[in-house]
């Protein structure tokens, strides 16, 4: 029989509250536990694995995917977790392109008949994959600003406003954190056609997804020993 491990002991090595286990506990996340006559929970090394592997990997996936990634693995389905982690991955990856993209425009930024060119909500919601009900939400929240065609009053967003919805589309996939909060607090402070601004606010969000990359990759290398811990490997 595995070694039993008493909770306070799992809370004050990852750092977190006992309730926080409970927590976790009543969402799915790790099996249920053996419980005392008493009452209390009785934690084993693979308890101790999924609890590793739930903080490890929250904060470059976020509790939701964490969430449903563990409920696959406890039904054995370990090539249905890889492709929700593929996935996030993949969403990483673009937002890097976004932001590749976003500092290539800035750097023609001097180059006026560029900056003229003005894109339909339609023609920037294909370039950028963010929905025209989102687009219009951000612009009500004084994020993103349009003009309107003297001819039919549809919404038009010139470049600049274009490299913002860029920077926002990064913000889709994010964990909530602090940096997130303040990167929106940036687009949405940022005077009209601030490029140095606006590429700082570019470099910072490159920042944020090397930090998010390399966070993925922790939650993967524990979710690697999860996996070996309960057999999963063939």
């Amino acid at each position: 029989m595995q070694d039993k491990i008493r909770p306070i002991d799992i809370a004050k090595r990852l750092k977190i509250s006992t309730s926080s286990l409970r927590n976790y506990e009543a969402r799915g996340l790790v099996p249920p536990p053996q419980r005392l006559s008493t009452g209390y929970r009785i934690y084993t090394k693979e308890h101790v694995a999924y609890f590793e592997c739930i903080a490890a990997m929250s904060p470059g996936f976020g509790m939701d995917i964490t969430t449903d990634v563990l409920k696959k693995i406890q039904l054995k389905e370990l090539n249905s977790a890889l492709w929700i982690l593929n996935k996030a991955q993949v969403n990483n990856y673009e937002d890097k392109v976004f932001t590749e993209k976003a500092m290539r425009l800035i750097e023609k930024s001097a180059d006026e008949q560029i900056f003229e060119k003005h894109l339909t909500i339609g023609e920037v919601s294909e370039e950028t994959k963010v929905t025209t009900t989102t687009l219009r939400y951000w612009e009500s929240e004084g994020l993103v600003h349009s003009i309107r065609n003297e001819e039919n009053n549809y919404r038009l967003y010139d470049m600049f406003e274009l490299i913002k919805i860029m920077l926002m589309k990064t913000t889709q996939n994010s964990v909530y954190s602090h940096e997130i909060i303040q990167l929106k607090q940036d687009i949405k402070n940022l005077k009209k056609h601030d490029f140095q601004g606006l590429k700082m606010i570019v470099l910072e969000t490159h920042k944020n997804l090397n930090k998010r990359n390399q966070q993925q990759l922790f939650g993967l290398h524990k979710l690697y020993r999860l996996c070996e811990t309960v057999n999963l490997y063939s």
